[in-house]
């Protein structure tokens, strides 16, 4: 058995997109526009081998979708996590959950789940801004 993807409800696609492309740099592998259903799948990963991202778009719904307790988080690994904080912050996401330890950070995407990510390898020697950042929201 191998894990495959994990699918997200998202109402703005492009947004979403966006979000996960430019921001937080994930690459698109497919979408599949379904008339039929009136849906959108678009799976996104960092190579089309390995785990993805399903984001379904359901082109009639309206209805804000809300994030249940038993779903926790999306986790990545990063190559530095303060170039990406600071590309993240730079690009308007609020770091909900700084790397005070260089290890973990937490942010939301626009449909509000939640998003660990972890420094690959030793944690980064501590520094700021983020050693004295407090915490923003819930993460």
């Amino acid at each position: 058995m191998k894990f495959l993807h994990t699918m997200i409800r998202v109402l703005d696609l492009d947004k979403s997109i966006d979000f996960y492309t430019r921001k937080l740099g994930l690459s698109v592998t497919h979408r599949y526009d379904v008339e039929a259903g009136r849906f959108t799948l678009v799976f996104l990963g960092t190579d089309s081998e390995g785990p993805q991202i399903e984001l379904t778009h359901n082109w009639d719904g309206a209805e804000a979708y809300s994030v249940g307790r038993n779903f926790g988080h999306l986790a990545y690994e990063v190559d530095d996590i303060y170039e990406l904080c600071e590309h993240l912050q730079q690009e308007g996401v609020t770091i909900l959950r700084p790397p005070r330890d260089g290890h973990m950070a937490f942010v939301r995407c626009p449909d509000n789940v939640s998003i660990e990510l972890l420094q690959k390898g030793a944690a980064l020697l501590p520094q700021e801004p983020w050693l004295s950042m407090a915490n923003t929201g819930e993460w």
